[in-house]
């Protein structure tokens, strides 16, 4: 069973990091340790921790502006392709989930703008310390000066990357929210996920015609595509079920003369939206794994 170990907790948030996250110093790393060198190696492996933890402070501004809407955040959870911060419910108004899904990369464009003056500096300073320091100094400056332009460009693709409109990326829900404004959450939210579909399908196809090569060779690029497909689907499902209930609760009568526990129907403990019982002819209304509510099924 795959499991997750807790780093610690940044604002009373807990920070978490998936097992199956050590694969990705291992897909970087083994298979060119030899050409790489240890120095390289050394190099690369500070620079995936800085980035990661510039996705930490991503998920927590996600985290931050859902806990302004009065929604907290169970954890973060650190993945290869990246992190996913998991609110307790998802909120229900367009405009919320636009802030929301526009904090996190927010916080990488503030990184970056940090960045930026300190890469100037080093570089400005770069020709005294090339003639003041020693050549292991030098190195090491020049080194810091690298390393920090790689984090600035890390954070400009993470910026780009995650305002993809691949739902259920943070560009996925800008996108849903600012559809769920002038139409549906569930239309909305259909659009939104075919547009995802199309994308990653798209990105495969162009990477299979550029490259001709197996796309198990990226495989990044597959763990993406199916996240993008498998929980972009999921979500749209719940989000119908949720509707459908409550369309049935505004429009059905409550049947009060027939007690929930005589209808003998049982669901998994987690489960929320309805459930038909063809034999009583009413439909029953779960929260969460109780029966709320019980009403008269529609004729046909």
């Amino acid at each position: 069973m795959l499991r997750s170990w807790r780093l610690g907790s940044l604002f009373g948030i807990g920070i978490y990091i998936h097992s199956t996250f050590l694969l990705l110093p291992l897909l970087l790393v083994v298979p060119n340790f030899e050409a790489m060198g240890v120095g390289t190696v050394l190099f690369l492996l500070a620079f995936l921790a800085a980035v990661f933890g510039c996705v930490v402070l991503h998920e927590l501004g996600h985290a931050l502006m859902a806990r302004r809407f009065g929604i907290r955040t169970r954890d973060i959870t650190l993945y290869p392709i990246g992190g996913v911060a998991r609110l307790e419910r998802m909120t229900e108004r367009p405009s919320e989930e636009l802030w929301i899904a526009l904090a996190g990369p927010a916080v990488n464009v503030a990184i970056a703008a940090l960045l930026t003056p300190l890469i100037l500096a080093g570089v400005l300073f770069t020709p005294l310390v090339q003639g003041a320091a020693s050549p292991l100094g030098r190195e090491v400056w020049m080194l810091g000066v690298d390393f920090l332009r790689h984090l600035l460009l890390a954070n400009v693709v993470l910026v780009l990357f995650n305002l993809l409109p691949a739902f259920p990326m943070d560009g996925g829900r800008v996108l849903r929210a600012l559809l769920a404004m002038r139409m549906g959450i569930v239309r909305a939210t259909t659009i939104a996920v075919g547009v995802g579909r199309g994308l990653i399908l798209a990105a495969l196809i162009l990477l299979w015609v550029w490259d001709r090569s197996d796309l198990l060779s990226y495989p990044m690029l597959v763990l993406l595509a199916v996240f993008v497909l498998l929980v972009g689907q999921h979500e749209l499902f719940a989000i119908r079920q949720r509707e459908a209930a409550r369309k049935a609760e505004a429009t059905a009568p409550v049947v009060s003369l027939l007690p929930i526990s005589a209808l003998g129907t049982s669901v998994a403990p987690d489960f929320s939206g309805v459930t038909r019982d063809e034999r009583h002819g009413v439909g029953i209304q779960w929260h969460n794994g109780r029966p709320i509510g019980v009403f008269l099924l529609p004729s046909e």
